[in-house]
């Protein structure tokens, strides 16, 4: 997900955090446990209804806040989410899935054990350079295109989930929403490379390391008579389709980085929200990148790449439900000590000093469920939110803090914005993901006893 620095003009309606109960976060549960629950037991009614349900939730928290809140708090609130977060996350997610989706590799690619660590790899090493969102959908399909033919092939894709579209853009501010906003409160652009390069090696490591393992014994296992077969048509020689889609994939990364760095200090008030002229230009291009992209692409190649607009369509109805029912969790968390959260926040210091370990895990397994951005942000001011001393005196604590934003987005299907598209994209496909809960049980097998050991090395 992203999130976006925001202030308020005065006078605004104000939700204060320490005032809601935890009550307030069941529609925002009710959607998470529709994501998991309904497309098992009544697939075919959830994949015609699923925006209803969305829009369901959405209500159950909007109808009952306005009637105790008042109505101008509600448009406010409402507004705020939808102008400054989830319009500029789904034109972000837009722009990337309509450009990447345009690219196509051609010919032989076989999806053997050695070919497959390849891409892994590959992907999360682009990652921290054009983004978890821009590399997972841009090696998605050539990992599914390689993989076709291949009967046990899930693991690969959860693997991706793990290392692309998560682990990967640990490396700088361009990699994921946590640190770029590091970067917009002082933290310098080069910190997270230096500082989180050793974390994201050995995780990195590890993980290709065990998924070789995994998928060579699962490889020995396959149809060898159909592995044959596919491998002995005549060899097609790699080619790439659609390049020119690979500059405006920088160009959707310029127009990201260039909304944080350009400050002309103009900005228009919506019903008191500050919507800013860099984000509104960032918006524009990106836009314009897409419409470029479907103009200068054959719709041959797009189609050949199995391309269709329902992945983005899906991420778009279901989180705006999200990005609504979150409202209380993130204001809950915002009053630190004084909302219903309290504990949480308690237990990232003992004797006024932080607990990096506990930093680590709080900020990861909030991230894991709530938007990793605001959860960042909120254990950086906790820690003092001075930039200079985070990255300087207390660099161990901010790394704890962006490591685990980064890191535990990979532990469910809703904790960073590419994990649903790649699931959506491979499930179209005719690949079977694993169901919420299903994916959980991989994440909390693999990634747990990882995150343990980086405790014990790092914090």
């Amino acid at each position: 997900m992203t999130s976006t620095v925001f202030a308020a003009s005065e006078g605004a309606p104000h939700l204060e955090g320490a005032h809601l109960g935890l009550i307030w976060t069941v529609p925002f549960a009710g959607v998470l446990l529709s994501i998991a629950i309904l497309p098992l037991v009544a697939p075919h009614f959830w994949h015609h209804n699923f925006g209803k349900i969305s829009a369901f939730w959405a209500l159950c928290f909007l109808a009952p806040f306005t009637l105790m809140y008042g109505w101008e708090l509600a448009l406010y609130e409402a507004l705020h989410v939808l102008l400054l977060e989830y319009i500029p996350f789904i034109i972000l997610l837009f722009a990337l899935f309509t450009v990447a989706g345009g690219v196509r590799l051609r010919g032989s690619l076989a999806g053997t054990p050695i070919v497959n660590v390849a891409l892994l790899a590959f992907g999360a090493f682009i990652a921290s350079w054009m983004g978890t969102t821009g590399a997972a959908m841009l090696m998605i399909r050539p990992m599914l295109r390689s993989n076709e033919n291949r009967r046990y092939k899930v693991h690969t894709f959860v693997f991706f989930i793990f290392l692309v579209a998560n682990i990967g853009g640990s490396l700088t501010p361009l990699g994921d929403p946590p640190l770029f906003l590091g970067f917009l409160k002082g933290v310098p652009f080069f910190w997270p490379t230096v500082a989180m390069l050793k974390p994201m090696l050995l995780v990195s490591a590890i993980l290709l390391v065990i998924y070789f393992l995994v998928e060579s014994y699962l490889y020995k296992k396959e149809d060898q008579a159909v592995l044959a077969a596919a491998s002995a048509k005549e060899p097609e020689a790699l080619k790439l389709e659609g390049s020119i889609n690979i500059l405006l994939l920088a160009g959707v990364v310029g127009a990201v980085l260039l909304s944080g760095i350009w400050k002309p200090g103009i900005d228009w008030s919506v019903y008191y929200i500050h919507v800013e002229l860099q984000n509104v230009a960032r918006d524009v291009l990106l836009i314009g990148i897409a419409m470029l992209s479907l103009w200068w692409t054959n719709d041959q190649s797009r189609l050949a790449n199995g391309f269709s607009w329902f992945p983005i369509v899906e991420v778009g109805k279901l989180f705006i439900g999200i990005f609504l029912t979150i409202i209380p969790a993130i204001a809950i968390l915002k009053a630190g000590t004084d909302g219903s959260l309290a504990a949480v926040v308690d237990a990232v210091s003992k004797d006024g000093q932080p607990v990096d370990a506990m930093y680590f895990w709080a900020t990861g397994l909030l991230s894991s469920f709530l938007d990793n951005a605001p959860t960042y942000l909120v254990f950086f001011n906790t820690a003092g939110g001075d930039p200079v001393e985070l990255s300087g005196s207390m660099s161990s604590t901010l790394l704890a803090i962006s490591a685990g934003a980064v890191f535990m987005g990979a532990n469910t299907y809703i904790g960073n914005a590419p994990n649903f598209m790649v699931r959506s994209i491979c499930e179209e496909r005719g690949v079977k993901m694993p169901s919420f809960f299903g994916y959980m049980l991989w994440s909390f097998g693999i990634l747990t006893p990882i995150f343990l050991l980086i405790t014990w090395v790092f914090f």
